[in-house]
């Protein structure tokens, strides 16, 4: 029912959330990409950077040089 109405699996849209809130994360606070990626519940931080790029289509070094830059 979710997908018909989203048209987005609810894991899909947790996966948004999540990296939402990275992006969230790794903006606000000078964190490096691991304490993000534990901040989130994630603690494989392999797993993390590729659903990030997934995502984003950076990886989160790139993201936060992006926004270094």
């Amino acid at each position: 029912m979710l997908k018909q109405e989203t048209g987005k699996t609810a894991i899909g849209l947790i996966h948004m959330f999540l990296i939402s809130e990275a992006k969230n994360l790794i903006r606000s606070l000078q964190n490096n990409i691991a304490d993000t990626s534990y901040a989130l519940g994630l603690d494989n931080l392999p797993y993390f950077s590729r659903l990030f790029k997934k995502e984003t289509g950076l990886s989160p070094n790139q993201f936060k040089k992006q926004l270094l830059n």
